[in-house]
């Protein structure tokens, strides 16, 4: 199987239900619920009407109780929910906010809510003086009573874990990593088609624009949709955007060739293939990490850089950071990068689409942060840390132009250093540096042989 071939369409973004969807569907079938329950109404004195053991007052009671107690409490989570989010934008960085508005505890937790506070209130309606009460319902509602309880208390357990910014960088490396599994096949899976297609050989006389139009964020590329397309109008069609991208209206997103040789160039306007390839790059204003490895990327960086935010000074929560970033380099260094072409079933290249290099992730990773940090050799030194482990992986897969530009990166990283940094300070910068190089070489002892440790943690 051609895995330059497989389908990359939404996932879970851009399918995740509303945050109302999960309470709105539980609190209509607790409604369904009470309304087939208040039918079954035991006679009092047989085995099922000892279930209740109280009264009429003592069941109204009760319903009043959960039902109020459901609205107190969640009118509690929704103010921790807020809390957090307000923390969490502060404190981290704002897109971050995009992971609690999806949180599937947060979802259970306020179905539950909303079902014990639609049963109680519907059940209650029901209560009629002199008539029999609806055992079932009462001990359902008590029930529910008490799984509301549990279900705040996991909740807060919940919340506080989360508001971790180890929990944090964790979820958001987890996210990075299965969309570089997603996205990039391994260096030593199958090789793309390398024929002679138009893919290295456009003509640009015989390719016609395809201009957005609309504007966002490309989310996902639906490369199916692309390549059906393409193979209905025999044509080629190189994407010119990539996901996390941002369009806007009137841009050019693709272009579009005829694949036979001095065929008429292509209408994608009139023929209907503009929209249909419109239609197949899923546009938002907002990034999601689906099919955007530097989505992940930047998020860290964002939780780096606002560490070393004079208001909060926090070197150490920047480097834990570096050392996320670090894993995912290292990722990406045993991955494909660059340009995806996609075949057709008869193994014609109909699509290329663009992707990045090691260098745009190296300075999405390094560039703010050297900056931010240029007069703190603790984070000059994280960022060295990573370059060498990134070396390290390159050198395994022997690449010139990957080694090139880890050596660029470290440069810069060596260069940004401030000249207040003092001399002890900056002799560790400087050795770093030279283990970056020695990584390189293949000099795998040179490079990570220390004293105590000192190279490796913070």
């Amino acid at each position: 199987m051609n895995p330059f071939q497989r389908n990359r369409k939404a996932r879970a973004a851009s399918s995740r239900s509303p945050l109302w969807v999960w309470p709105t569907a539980g609190g209509a079938t607790a409604l369904a619920a009470a309304i087939l329950l208040e039918q079954f109404r035991p006679r009092p004195g047989t085995g099922p009407a000892g279930l209740w053991p109280g009264g009429h007052d003592a069941a109204s009671s009760m319903l009043q109780v959960v039902a109020t107690s459901s609205v107190t409490v969640a009118t509690l989570s929704l103010s921790v929910t807020v809390v957090t989010l307000q923390l969490a934008s502060q404190q981290f960085s704002p897109r971050l906010l995009r992971r609690y508005a999806h949180d599937p505890v947060l979802k259970a937790v306020l179905t539950v809510l909303l079902t014990t506070l639609v049963f109680a209130l519907a059940t209650l309606s029901f209560m009629r003086s002199g008539e029999a009460l609806p055992v079932v319902s009462l001990v359902l509602a008590s029930v529910l009573g008490v799984a509301s309880l549990a279900a705040v208390l996991g909740f807060l357990n919940h919340i506080i874990r989360r508001l971790r910014v180890d929990s944090m960088m964790l979820d958001t490396h987890k996210e990075a990593g299965d969309a570089i599994r997603r996205c990039h096949p391994a260096r030593d899976g199958p090789s793309p088609h390398t024929g002679d297609t138009p893919a290295t050989h456009p003509e640009p006389a015989r390719g016609a624009v395809v201009r957005a139009r609309r504007s966002g964020f490309l989310r996902l590329v639906d490369a199916r949709e692309l390549v059906a397309c393409a193979r209905r109008g025999d044509t080629f069609v190189r994407v010119d955007v990539r996901p996390g991208d941002l369009i806007v209206e009137g841009n050019p997103v693709a272009v579009v060739w005829a694949r036979a040789p001095g065929g008429r160039m292509p209408d994608p306007g009139a023929d209907g293939t503009a929209e249909e390839i419109e239609a197949a790059l899923k546009t938002g204003f907002e990034r999601i990490p689906d099919q955007d490895v530097a989505f992940g990327f930047r998020q860290l960086e964002d939780i780096a850089v606002k560490a070393m935010s004079p208001g909060i000074n926090d070197p150490v929560t920047a480097c834990t950071a570096v050392g996320h970033m670090a894993d995912l380099l290292v990722r990406l260094a045993g991955r494909r990068l660059g340009d995806i072409p996609h075949e057709d079933d008869d193994g014609v290249v109909r699509v290329v689409v663009p992707d990045r290099d090691l260098r745009y992730y190296l300075d999405l990773a390094c560039g703010q942060l050297r900056r931010y940090s240029s007069g703190e050799p603790t984070v000059l030194a994280a960022l060295l840390r990573m370059l060498r482990d990134l070396a390290a992986a390159v050198y395994e897969e022997g690449g010139e132009s990957d080694a090139a530009e880890v050596r660029r990166a470290a440069e810069l990283v060596l260069d940004t250093m401030a000249s207040s940094v003092g001399p002890s300070d900056a002799a560790q910068v400087h050795d770093l540096h030279g283990r970056v190089l020695a990584a390189l070489e293949g000099r795998l002892l040179d490079a990570y042989a220390d004293r105590s440790g000192e190279t490796r943690s913070v």
